[in-house]
């Protein structure tokens, strides 16, 4: 539909998003030849509510997002896969915006970047500063050693080649796999491009992950791509 001659499929990863889910399959569908949940075993309604909208939902491990991507590259069938979360803090609107450069044959992976568009849920409390301070760092290392400039390297909302995804092997069962498949990408010397978007405030009550917990991981994930 917006893949200027190739099929768009449109994966939602979800976890208990019975207030958001609705309104974001619902605004998301016409943007795409193909739709799906993928759910991490939600306790709410969730599920029921993507079933009666009539939009498939895909059970994964159950271990974090990172299931949920993998999961989506088995499933899918178009040509260019998209990623949006399912809490409405990307604009579904934004998704022809992102899959053009692939599309066209520009970009492998079009990254949703939240520093060139603007983001409500980086600045704030404590966390939100840890969160953004340690996403700055870890793009700066992944500039530094692939000699690009991107501005975010854990950007959810992201536009990929299906057939590229499908030839790496991703291992990160939490929202780390966002950096370990740009950084999968690059080592390949695959083309990725930003396209700008605005991230707003979530309407989630609370995060499904304590950054502060998973802090180790992110710098341990990110060294063990890098460099191994």
């Amino acid at each position: 539909m917006t893949g200027l001659g190739q099929r768009v499929s449109i994966c939602v990863p979800a976890k208990n998003e019975e207030s958001t889910i609705a309104e974001l399959l619902t605004t998301t569908r016409s943007h795409g030849d193909e739709i799906f949940v993928v759910d991490g075993h939600s306790t709410d309604r969730t599920r029921a509510i993507a079933a009666s909208l009539g939009v498939p939902v895909y059970l994964d491990e159950g271990r974090g997002k990172g299931c949920a991507v993998r999961e989506a590259i088995r499933r899918a069938t178009g040509d260019i896969l998209v990623f949006i979360d399912a809490d409405l803090s990307f604009d579904p609107n934004d998704i022809p915006r992102l899959v053009a450069p692939v599309a066209r044959g520009e970009a492998d992976y079009a990254n949703g970047s939240r520093m060139r568009g603007g983001s409500d849920e980086l600045h704030g409390d404590m966390d939100k500063f840890i969160r953004m301070v340690g996403q700055d760092l870890i793009t700066l290392g992944i500039n530094y050693r692939f000699g690009v400039r991107l501005t975010d390297s854990q950007s959810g909302f992201r536009a990929v080649r299906l057939a590229a995804a499908r030839q790496i092997r991703l291992e990160e069962d939490i929202t780390t796999t966002e950096q370990e498949m740009i950084i999968k990408f690059l080592r390949r010397g695959w083309r990725i491009v930003e396209v700008p978007t605005h991230e707003y405030a979530s309407r989630r009550t609370k995060s499904h992950i304590s950054l502060r917990r998973v802090a180790v991981r992110y710098v341990w994930s990110w060294f063990k791509y890098m460099y191994w």
